[in-house]
């Protein structure tokens, strides 16, 4: 995909820990060629940076709503960033 590139970062909040929630969303990022991370939170939530194709991010973001199978996603707050222009998309602790 090609055209305007942009970031964002937010929480994803819900039952999105324990379900394989980071892995998932890694797979799904790296699938529309987006960079960034994603992270648990202490309070239980996940917390997301996502650079790259702005159309490719409105499909991740309705990919967020829903996440895997065994998650139950109640919100999604994102709002724009700096992108920091990474390599790929990571997993973090």
């Amino acid at each position: 995909m090609t055209g305007i590139t942009t970031a964002v970062t937010g929480l994803v909040k819900g039952r999105v820990q324990g379900v394989f929630f980071r892995s998932a969303a890694q797979t799904k990022a790296r699938n529309l060629n987006l960079t960034g991370w994603v992270r648990n939170t202490e309070e239980g939530d996940v917390e997301i940076l996502i650079a790259g194709n702005k159309l490719a991010i409105e499909f991740m973001k309705v990919w967020l709503g829903k996440g895997p199978t065994a998650a139950s996603v109640q919100s999604v707050e994102l709002r724009g960033c700096d992108d920091p222009q990474l390599g790929d998309f990571e997993v973090r602790d």
